[in-house]
Formats: structure tokens, C-alpha cells, sequence
């Protein structure tokens, strides 16, 4: 008897050691992203003469949204022919060089986490935005999982905290605010309802500058992130908690959302809408 209990002793401790061994796991992949490798060839490509380039990259090395990522590649070739846009769509590194990132009109990180590209590619990344391109994010684009000043600073505007976990996901009413280029907001509805895992940020983006394009009122959500031994996850961005925010960085352009957890998302005929607007607005053209 005393055996039994001894052998069933060390199996009990056994898998608490496994558990913690992969929650230990879980959560490094998703503050930091692995395996962390990176494409450097770059892919052939043959651009059509006369259309809107853009690039979707749906690369991830932390926590992967594929049900959202899924979708939204799906919506976006949907969107690629309405508006005779080129639309390539990789999960591979290697694009992101100076000579190809040229000839795209606005590249979308489908919420790729992690850090899917190396030293080189960010700054090929970088400089392409601020001499005139557009980077626009989507959702998991916005968490900390990234490590990039330049990214955080001028696409973000700020550091990401945590998102809702009382639960995860939260119905709210996403309202539009006016803005100063009425291209981003046109055939946008004023109010729409949505529920999301909504992203908490520990700045407000609209103090660095970025203009709001939509946000929900944060005071009627729980924003509480607080799980196990993190009690300091317990707060929210406020009443004034923006979802969408954009600006000028040099000659170009970045854009941002925080939905777009799951596939809902994009059945939601104003999300959709919302990118749109967001590649057009790259060009100063808007197709109603």
C-alpha cells in the first residue's frame, strides 16, 4: 500500500511539473513568439501594370488567431477583386526588401504575433513606411510580442497590456469619431455592435498623436486581465478606449485596429468597410 501511494505521489507531481512546464511554454510564446526563424529569399513576383499592390502577411510566431487569420485572407481576396487591387498573400519573410516592398501600395499584418521578421526586414520595413508607404495592423499585430521600438511607436502609439479575460470576449457598441481625413470614415456607420476580445493598451494613442478613428465606451466592459498570479491586470483604457487610430509616419502611413480576434469579425460588414477604407486611403482615392 505504502508503494501504491508512493508511485502515485510522484505521478501526481509528475504532471503538475508537465503543466507548469506548458503554461510556462504557452506564455513564452505569447510575450515572445518560437520558433523564431526567418525567410530571407525573396519570392518571385510578377506585378500587374495599373493595379494597387498589397501585401497581406499573416506570419505568426506567437499566439495564432487562424481562425481570423482565415477568414481574413478570405475577405481580403473578396475585397482584391471589387477593386482590382493585386493582392499577394505570403507568410514568408523574404518580401520584405527594399526592392519588392517598393511596388506594393500598403502591406496588412493579419494578426501576425511574434517577431516574424528579421533586423534587416524591419528596417527594410521601416524605411518603406516613412518614404511613403502604408502599414496598416490588424488585432494580434497590436500585442507585446513584437520587441520593436519603431513598430510599437509609430504604428501602436503605445504598449500593450493585456486584453479582457472575465470573459475574453465582450459584446460593445463600436462608435465612429470624426476625423480629419473623411476618406477613412465614408460609408462607415456611426455605431455598430460588435463583440471582441478587446485589446487594453496603457496609453491612450490619441496623446501620441494618432487620430481615432472608432472606440467603445471601456467603462461598460470588464476589462480585468487578472488570471492566476497576475493581479495587476485589473484596469481598463477608461470611457474614451479607441479600437481604431491612424497618422502620417514621414511620407507614409499606418493604420490600426484592435479587432479581430475571430472570424467574426469579419462577417461584420463595417469591419470590412473599415479596411477597405484603409488601403484606399493610401492613395487619396476612394471608390464609393
Amino acid at each position: 500500500m505504502k508503494r501504491f501511494f508512493k508511485i502515485l505521489l510522484w505521478t501526481l507531481l509528475s504532471i503538475i511539473l508537465l503543466l507548469c512546464i506548458l503554461l510556462a511554454g504557452f506564455i513564452y510564446k505569447i510575450k515572445n513568439g518560437f520558433p523564431v526563424s526567418f525567410e530571407t529569399e525573396a519570392p518571385s513576383i510578377h506585378f500587374p501594370a495599373n493595379q494597387k499592390a498589397v501585401l497581406l502577411f499573416s506570419k505568426s510566431t506567437g499566439f495564432r488567431h487562424a481562425e481570423s487569420i482565415e477568414a481574413g485572407k478570405t475577405v481580403f481576396e473578396d475585397l482584391a477583386k471589387k477593386n482590382n487591387w493585386f493582392l499577394y498573400s505570403t507568410e514568408e519573410g523574404g518580401v520584405f526588401n527594399p526592392e519588392q516592398l517598393a511596388k506594393f501600395d500598403a502591406v496588412v499584418f493579419n494578426n501576425s504575433t511574434g517577431r516574424v521578421l528579421n533586423d534587416a526586414q524591419q528596417e527594410a520595413l521601416e524605411k518603406y513606411v516613412e518614404q511613403g508607404g502604408s502599414l496598416i495592423g490588424i488585432h494580434g499585430s497590436g500585442d507585446d510580442s513584437h520587441h520593436w521600438d519603431w513598430y510599437e511607436k509609430n504604428l501602436l502609439g503605445s504598449k500593450f497590456s493585456h486584453h479582457a479575460l472575465h470573459p475574453n470576449v465582450q459584446e460593445a457598441d463600436v462608435v465612429l469619431h470624426a476625423v480629419p481625413d473623411s476618406l477613412l470614415s465614408a460609408s462607415l456607420p456611426s455605431t455598430w455592435k460588435h463583440t471582441d476580445e478587446w485589446y487594453v493598451f496603457f496609453e491612450n494613442p490619441r496623446a501620441k498623436g494618432f487620430n481615432i478613428l472608432y472606440t467603445i465606451d471601456g467603462e461598460k466592459i470588464n476589462p480585468s486581465g487578472n488570471l492566476l498570479w497576475m493581479t495587476d491586470k485589473n484596469f481598463g483604457m477608461g470611457k474614451d478606449h479607441p479600437v481604431a487610430w491612424y497618422r502620417a509616419t514621414g511620407k507614409g502611413r499606418t493604420f490600426y485596429t484592435s479587432i479581430g480576434h475571430d472570424a467574426l469579425a469579419w462577417k461584420q460588414e463595417p469591419f470590412a468597410k473599415m479596411l477597405e477604407n484603409a488601403i484606399k486611403w493610401e492613395s487619396g482615392k476612394l471608390k464609393k
